[in-house]
C-alpha cells in the first residue's frame, strides 16, 4: 500500500469512529471524569493524536481501545497542567488507577457503553429539558455546537452559552452518572423521549455532511429506546417512539441510491422497504394505542403507519394524516406539525389550499428550512415556476447537507426549464 493510501485508511478509520463511536467512547470518559468539557477536550487531543499516529505506523489492532486509552491519558496530561490541580486531584487519581489496571490490549468489544446513562445524566430535571436535549445531542451524538443551534433555530453563540452552563450546572449539582431508579426515571422520561427521537432525526436527516442519512444514529437511537422500555415497559409513550422510528428506519433501503443521494417518499420503490421491520411497528404501536389516549409519538407513529399501509404514494389515505396532524397541534402547538399538515392537505384537497396553509406559517418559520422547500414545492405543483425557483434557492442556502442541496438543485433546474 502506497504511503498516500496508508494515509486515506487511517483517516477513514478515524472519521469512521469520530461518527458511529463519540458517543460511546465520550461516555466512558464523563464517567470517569465527571467533567464534560474535561472528557470532550482530551477525546479531541485523542483524535488528533490518532491522526498523526496510525499514517505513520498503521492502524492499531483495536482503534476504540486505543481512542479510549490515548485519551484517558491526555486527560492525565491535563489535569496535571490545570491551574486548579488540588481541586482535580480526585479525577486524577481514578484515572491513575485506571491506567495501571487497563490493559495495552484490551479488545473493542470489551468496550462497555455507558450512552443511556450519559442521556439520563444529561437529562436531570435541574437542567431546563431543551438545554438538557442539546447537551445530549453534543455528546452522545458528537453534534457541533452550530449544528444543535440549527436544529433549535437559534444562533450558534446562544447555543455554545447554552452548553456551556449546562456543563457547568452538571459539576456543580453534583449529578450521579447513573440510570435512576423508578421513583426518580419518570421526571427524565420525556427529556429522555426528546433525545433519542432527535437522535434519530439526525440521522434520518443529517444537519450537515455528504451523507442524507446516518443509519449508524438511526440504529443507536432504535437500540437505546429498546433499552428504555426494558426499563419502563408500562409507559405507551416510549412505546410510541419506538414504533415510529421502526415505520421511518424501514425505509432505509428505497431513500438513496449511488446515483441519487436522495430519494423522496414520493418516488422510493416500496417494494423496498423492510416488511419485517413495519409488522414489528405496527404491533408496538397497536399495543401501545391500546393503554389510553394517544401521545406525541404515537400519533407521530400514526401517520407512518398510515404511509407504511398505503400501496402507493397516489393511495397514501391523506385524509387520515391531515386528521393526525390536526391532533398532534392540538396537544403541541408545534408550528412544524402545521406545515407537515399543510403537505398532507395539498395532497388532499390540492395545492392551493395547502399553500395557502403553508404561507400562513411564514414568520414562525423563517429560518427553517423545510418551509422553504415545502413552498417551493407546492408553488411548482401550481405551476409558478418562477416563485418556485426562489424558494428552491432559499432552501438550498439554509441547508447544510450536499445531498440535500443536490436534490434541491435538481428541483429548482427543473421548474427553470
Amino acid at each position: 500500500m502506497s504511503s498516500k493510501d496508508h494515509h486515506a485508511t487511517a483517516r477513514q478509520v478515524i472519521e469512521t469512529a469520530a461518527r458511529e463511536h463519540h458517543g460511546q467512547i465520550l461516555a466512558l470518559l464523563i464517567r470517569d471524569l465527571r467533567d464534560f468539557q474535561l472528557a470532550e477536550d482530551s477525546l479531541h487531543d485523542a483524535f488528533e493524536s490518532a491522526l498523526a499516529h496510525w499514517q505513520c505506523n498503521g492502524l492499531p489492532n483495536s482503534p476504540l481501545a486505543w481512542l479510549l486509552q490515548v485519551a484517558r491519558r491526555k486527560a492525565i496530561d491535563r489535569l496535571r497542567r490545570a491551574k486548579n490541580f488540588d481541586g482535580k486531584s480526585l479525577e486524577l487519581s481514578v484515572l491513575m488507577d485506571i491506567e495501571q489496571t487497563q490493559s495495552d490490549n484490551q479488545d473493542d468489544a470489551a468496550i462497555p457503553d455507558e450512552r443511556l446513562r450519559l442521556i439520563f445524566t444529561c437529562c436531570h430535571p435541574a437542567l431546563d429539558p431543551h438545554t438538557a436535549v442539546a447537551l445530549s445531542l453534543r455528546t452522545l451524538c458528537g453534534l457541533t455546537t452550530s449544528e444543535i443551534a440549527w436544529a433549535f433555530v437559534v444562533s450558534e453563540e446562544t447555543m455554545s452559552q447554552r452548553l456551556v452552563r449546562a456543563r457547568h450546572k452538571v459539576a456543580k449539582a453534583g449529578i450521579a452518572y447513573q440510570v435512576p431508579d423508578a421513583a426518580n426515571l419518570l421526571p427524565r422520561l420525556h427529556t429522555v423521549l426528546n433525545t433519542i427521537y432527535l437522535t434519530f432525526n439526525e440521522g434520518y436527516a443529517a444537519t450537515s455532511g455528504n451523507q442524507h442519512g446516518r443509519i449508524d444514529l438511526c440504529e443507536e437511537a432504535i437500540r437505546l429506546s429498546r433499552l428504555l422500555i426494558y426499563l419502563c415497559p408500562h409507559q405507551a409513550e416510549a412505546s410510541g417512539l419506538l414504533a415510529l422510528m421502526l415505520f421511518t428506519h424501514a425505509r432505509k433501503s428505497a431513500r438513496s441510491t449511488p446515483m441519487a443521494p436522495y430519494i423522496s417518499l414520493e418516488d422510493q420503490d416500496r417494494s423496498l422497504w423492510d416488511e419485517g421491520m413495519i409488522d414489528e411497528a405496527d404491533k408496538i404501536l397497536t399495543n401501545a394505542l391500546g393503554r389510553g389516549a394517544a401521545g406525541l409519538y404515537q400519533l407521530q407513529a400514526a401517520i407512518s403507519a398510515v404511509h407504511a399501509q398505503a400501496k402507493s404514494f397516489a393511495e397514501t389515505r391523506w385524509h387520515e394524516i391531515v386528521l393526525l396532524y390536526d391532533k398532534l397541534y392540538h396537544l403541541n402547538n408545534n408550528p412544524v406539525f402545521l406545515l407537515n399538515q399543510a403537505v398532507a392537505l395539498s395532497y388532499y384537497k390540492g395545492a392551493e389550499q395547502g399553500l395557502a396553509l403553508v404561507e400562513t406559517l411564514a414568520t414562525e418559520l423563517s429560518h427553517y428550512q423545510p418551509f422553504y422547500a415545502a413552498r417551493a414545492d407546492l408553488l411548482r405543483r401550481l405551476d409558478r415556476f418562477s416563485q418556485a425557483a426562489e424558494f428552491y434557492q432559499q432552501a438550498i442556502e439554509l441547508s447544510q447537507n450536499s445531498a440535500e442541496r443536490q436534490f434541491l438543485e435538481l428541483k429548482r433546474q427543473s421548474v427553470l426549464q
